[in-house]
Order: structure tokens, then sequence, then C-alpha cells
């Protein structure tokens, strides 16, 4: 009797230790009754897709995924990651690990399976498909929800007391492509730490940008810094100074400042409907460079726009910069943290270009890129429903210029 009850007490116990902290997708009831059944499952999982019928009707369709492995995440986050649009709760679909025996032996970590997902996913739209898309919004909520967010563990970053330096503590630069400061004092890590990242560009154009949170007060020389240590000559900056909170630090002169090693100069103020512009020029020692600081003000804290309009004309007008300015580094992007504001300018601006080169785009696989490059670029389902809104106002304006 003694054995039996020892044996019970134990059982909830073992019981505990086989659970994973990861809620599996809902599956069909004839599969459901067994641990087994779910982890070996009788046929490849399906995603809904989505076709447009004549009649305009969105009208959803079961097909093959897209990538070679379907998202088995959803990803609950935490802080300033959990916003509306990104704060469905972490689930695995075991289907799609494949037959896995032991259950406790996943042979596939779910960062690596994240990772797949991010390389391999994509949906390329036609100009029809793309306003199709735009209709559909329910649907690019769904599509933006499969999307692993990417984001950083601390543990990752193995640089003392770097979290002085960061605006939001869950809000991390991805190790394999941040940037790094060139400090006087080599052995002072914590000097080469700033919270900023190298994004690809169309085409996976290397270090076309750089994606980062608003400078705080402490972080405002290594800002210059990079602007300078880049030879940047354009800064986006889409947040004001502070929307119910401090969202970034006034990180500019009024005529001339000094910030560490560099002294900024501006040269000129143009104030535009929705934007301001300061022509700059930077200096260190002898050697000086130019630098075109936008700062749009438009955007509504925690919303998207009404109009994508003032950001598709902000991003043309920094691409003609770009254009103009050959031979020289990346255009620095920034809000708040660097990743939600930020990400829509960006896959913005790489989606417009794909658009003129090809004539087609493929905003999932872009936003897939800037996650493998930043976690949480593009943040919630608002903002990449958003990002459709502007390339197809963009997609538009090419056909208008076509007719002309």
């Amino acid at each position: 009797i003694l054995k039996e009850k020892i044996q019970l007490s134990l059982r909830p116990e073992k019981e505990k230790k086989q659970e994973i902290h990861l809620s599996p997708l809902p599956l069909p009831t004839s599969q459901s009754k067994t641990t087994s059944s779910m982890v070996q499952p009788e046929q490849a999982p399906k995603v809904v897709n989505v076709v447009v019928d004549p009649q305009g009707q969105c009208v959803p369709e079961l097909k093959p995924p897209l990538c070679a492995s379907p998202s088995p995440f959803r990803m609950k986050s935490v802080g300033l990651q959990e916003r509306r649009g990104s704060n469905v709760s972490l689930t695995l679909d075991m289907s799609s690990l494949g037959s896995i025996e032991p259950f406790v032996t996943v042979p596939t970590p779910r960062e690596k399976v994240a990772m797949e997902y991010l390389q391999s996913a994509g949906r390329i739209l036609t100009r029809q498909q793309l306003r199709d898309a735009v209709a559909c919004s329910h649907l690019l909520q769904t599509e933006f929800m499969e999307i692993p967010m990417n984001f950083v563990d601390p543990k990752e970053i193995d640089i003392p007391s770097h979290g002085t330096k960061n605006r939001y503590k869950t809000i991390l630069p991805n190790p394999l492509s941040r940037v790094y400061l060139k400090p006087k004092n080599p052995s002072d890590s914590l000097s080469t730490y700033i919270n900023a990242n190298y994004i690809r560009g169309y085409g996976g154009k290397e270090k076309a940008f750089i994606a980062t949170q608003g400078p705080m007060i402490n972080t405002v020389n290594d800002f210059w810094q990079m602007v300078w240590q880049e030879d940047s000559p354009v800064i986006v900056m889409i947040t004001k100074l502070k929307e119910k909170n401090e969202k970034c630090v006034l990180y500019w002169p009024e005529k001339r400042g000094i910030y560490g090693k560099v002294e900024v100069l501006v040269n000129s103020v143009q104030e535009c409907k929705n934007y301001t512009i300061r022509q700059l020029t930077i200096k260190q020692g002898s050697q000086s460079q130019s630098v075109k600081h936008y700062w749009y003000t438009s955007w509504p804290d925690h919303k998207t726009p009404d109009s994508a309009q003032p950001l598709l004309q902000l991003m043309l007008d920094v691409e003609e910069d770009r254009v103009e300015s050959p031979g020289r580094g990346p255009v620095i992007v920034h809000c708040s943290a660097g990743i939600g504001r930020t990400g829509c300018f960006i896959a913005t601006s790489i989606g417009c270009q794909q658009l003129k080169e090809e004539g087609v785009v493929d905003a999932l696989s872009i936003v897939c890129q800037l996650r493998v490059d930043r976690g949480g670029m593009v943040q919630t389902s608002e903002q990449y429903e958003f990002v459709h809104h502007a390339l197809s106002l963009y997609e538009s304006r090419l056909s208008a210029e076509a007719v002309q």
C-alpha cells in the first residue's frame, strides 16, 4: 500500500516534467486524443491561403505552406514588445517538426526553426495581388502573426552594464549584425556598444541602413560617433521627443554643439508639411562630412498614420539623397525603440525599390529579412498593413507615370 501511495504521489511530478511550456496548435479531433498522434502526424500540416474571387471577395483556400516549414511560432512578448498584433501566445506546432521520439528531446530548437522560417518565407505579389491584399486586412493580420519576432535574449550580449545604454530593456540589437563603435580603448567593451543594427537593403545589399533606438542622455555622444564612423549621409527620425513619456532626447544643437569628439553645426532648417529638414555639417579634427537630418513628427503614438502619403514622400526624398551620395555609408533610421516605425520606413523603402525594378513585391520576405537583422522590426499587424498600404500607393503612382 505504501509503495502504491508513493507511486501515486510521484505520478503528477513525472507528468509535470514532460510539460513543455509551449501550447500545441489545435489539431483535428481525430488526432488530438493522444500525445503520440500529435507528435507523429498522419499528414503534412496545411496553412490557410487566400484567393480573391471575381466578385472581389476574400476566400480562404487550403494550400501547402509557402516556405520550407510553416511557422510554428506565435511569439508572447513583454514590455514594449507587447503591442496589439504582436502579443499572441507562443505556440509550437509539433507536426511541423516531423516524427519526434521521445517527446522531450526535440532535435530542432525553436530558434533554429524560427530562423529557417525567416530565411525562407515569402509571398510574391503582382500589382493586382498587392491591391487585393490591402483589401483583405484580416488575412494580412493572420500572415503577420506567423512571423517569428526573433528578439534577443540578454544573455546573448556579453558586455557588462550594456543595459545602461538600452532605452527599453527588452529591445536589444541582434549580435550578428550589431554596429560596433571603434573606441580609443578597445579593451573597454561597453564603449564599443550601441543599440543599433546594420540592415540589408534591396537585393540583400549589405549595410544599406542602420536601425537604432532614439538616443538617450548618456548615448548621444555614441550616436554622433556612429554617424561619423559610418559616414552616413542621412538620418531619419520618426518620433516626437515626448509622447506621454520620453521617446528620444534632443540630440542636435540649435546652431553648434560638441558631442564627444564630434562637432555638429546646423547650417539650415527647412519646415515642410510633415517633417523638418536640417542640413548639418559634422566635424572631427580637420575633416568634415555633410549630413541631412529628417525629423518626421506626424506619426501618432501607438497608431499608424491615417494616410501613407507623407511617409511615402519622406521615403522618396531620402532615396533621392542616397542616390546622390554614392560611396557613402548607411542611412540611419530611428524612432524610439528602433523597430516599429523604423521597420515600417525601411520595409517600405525596400518594397518600393522592388516594385520599381521587378514590378512585383514580397513584403513578407522583406519583413522576415529585417527581423533576421534586428528582432521585432515592423512591430504590429497594423504596421504590417500600413506597409502594404504605402506600397499600394507607390504602385498606383508608378502606374500613373507609365500612362503619362
